[in-house]
């Protein structure tokens, strides 16, 4: 008779104590790890700094990257979720914010760029986490497709295409920003034979 023994949950406070250098959520007791291709992080960082520059521009609140820990859900207050890029507004940016190791209230905006290895079912369990949560919108960044998915609570999601344009609606009013802006640096990887970034102009 063989005797399955079951795998020990992991908690938040363990999560905390592992190395920095390692991308890891928490979902069901169980680490998930998150790695970022060399791309991906160039698109997050790009990303980011045109919405840094909006809050800066609009004092709309704060951006921050993909360090932040997020432990905001309803389901189970046990999961912790890594997004890629998230912004705060102002009026919800206090000093306490993160001070145990994890943000408990959830973001405003979450982005999520996507690396060769994500799964789309676990992309999409993500984002529904997300929006379950209260954010209130979810931007999907897809490389391969140059395409940015958008996410709001309750309706269906919306593709765009790097022809067009990504809006902040009201949770960033008036950002308005060209889809193929985010890809540019898709543009400096060498041309190959096995397929070459698509140049685009403007």
């Amino acid at each position: 008779m063989s005797v399955v023994l079951e795998k020990p949950k992991v908690t938040p406070e363990e999560l905390l104590r592992l190395p920095k250098d390692r991308r890891y959520e928490l979902v069901d007791g169980e680490l998930v790890e998150k790695p970022m291709s060399w791309i991906s992080g160039a698109l997050m960082v790009r990303l980011g700094r045109f919405l840094d520059a909006y809050c800066e521009q609009h004092g709309a609140g704060g951006v921050s990257g993909s360090d932040a820990r997020f432990r905001c859900f309803p389901d189970d207050p046990d999961k912790i979720r890594l997004p890629d890029l998230v912004f705060i507004r102002k009026e919800r940016l206090t000093p306490e914010l993160g001070s145990a190791g994890f943000i408990t209230v959830p973001p405003d905006l979450v982005v999520e760029v996507l690396s060769p290895n994500d799964v789309s079912y676990e992309v999409d369990r993500r984002v529904q986490d997300y929006l379950n949560a209260g954010v209130k919108l979810v931007w999907v960044v897809h490389p391969q497709s140059r395409s940015v998915h958008v996410y709001r609570p309750g309706g269906q999601g919306v593709i765009l295409s790097e022809h067009n344009e990504l809006d902040g609606e009201q949770v960033l009013p008036g950002f308005r920003l060209p889809v193929c802006e985010i890809f540019r640096p898709l543009e400096q990887l060498p041309k190959t034979g096995g397929g070459s970034a698509r140049g685009t102009s403007g």
